[in-house]
């Protein structure tokens, strides 16, 4: 049974950096009446998601199958049973029975029962005191920093956020694009599944049809530079050992290599002392 509640509803307004401001704003009764329909939300609800689908899921009968023309072995003699192609439903290979074609799942739900279902989501959100009303998204560039604060000043960071703008702001959009739990989107555009799958509702006054004027208020403080980074000690020393160690394996290496150019040398001249005395040997005879 649709709840009816006409009571007039006051909810809390926040700056766009999460500061509170003094002032209430009532929610427009022609909206936000008390109004929530089950039924009609259900059936928005399906319709949405049946029209996401793409319906592209296809599968071949036996006669789309290639192959299978002839039998594959004679019908009397061979002692098996009797086959007549190989694309039958029960080979391997062989086609679907009953299997999905590319279809449409699209259902029509009419304008009215539409608006009434997104009215009754809202109501319900209101009800639950899920909705906020920002006074405006006037972000000059994309930082997604700035929704982040944003929600975690009104302490919903742990909940699914729907931030509906006034109007097509793409810095907004750009700002939320990479939070897996906000969904950034334009007032006019949101469905009843947008706001049922979310936790809480950030709405800008002007999309109500409400305007708050701006207040004063420190921006958020710069992050403090990193000081330079000087150069590491630890390297210098690191080097300055190395070194030493390097003339220590260099004159280490040094007397091992006069060493062997000293034998090197002694037995070049003991061949040539040999070298000498074949000769002389040869010559006497």
């Amino acid at each position: 049974m649709p709840d009816n509640n006409t009571q007039t509803q006051h909810v809390s307004s926040y700056t766009s950096l999460g500061t509170a401001r003094k002032e209430k704003v009532q929610l427009p009764e022609s909206t936000f009446d008390g109004t929530v329909n089950m039924p009609v939300m259900h059936k928005a609800v399906t319709a949405f998601l049946a029209n996401q689908r793409q319906g592209n899921a296809s599968t071949k009968i036996r006669k789309y199958v290639t192959g299978g023309n002839q039998k594959p072995w004679k019908q009397k003699g061979t002692g098996r049973a009797r086959q007549g192609s190989t694309r039958a439903p029960h080979w391997v290979g062989g086609g679907t029975v009953f299997g999905p074609t590319p279809r449409a799942y699209d259902q029509y739900v009419p304008r009215q029962v539409r608006a009434l279902a997104k009215k009754s989501a809202l109501n319900a959100r209101a009800n639950e005191g899920a909705i906020y009303v920002i006074d405006a998204f006037n972000f000059e560039s994309p930082k997604t920093s700035a929704i982040v604060n944003l929600i975690g000043k009104l302490d919903v960071a742990e909940k699914k956020v729907l931030v509906l703008t006034d109007g097509v702001k793409p810095n907004v959009f750009l700002s939320g694009r990479n939070l897996p739990n906000v969904h950034v989107m334009p007032y006019t555009d949101s469905s009843t599944y947008h706001i049922l799958w979310s936790d809480v509702v950030l709405v800008e006054a002007g999309a109500l049809g409400t305007t708050l004027e701006p207040i004063a208020e420190a921006a958020a403080a710069p992050k403090r530079e990193k000081p330079a980074v000087q150069a590491k000690p630890a390297k210098a020393t690191k080097t300055a050992a190395r070194k030493p160690a390097a003339k220590k394996s260099a004159a280490k290496k040094a007397p091992a290599k006069k060493a062997a150019a000293k034998k090197s040398a002694a037995k070049k001249t003991t061949a040539k002392k040999s070298a000498a005395k074949k000769s002389t040997k040869r010559k006497e005879k």
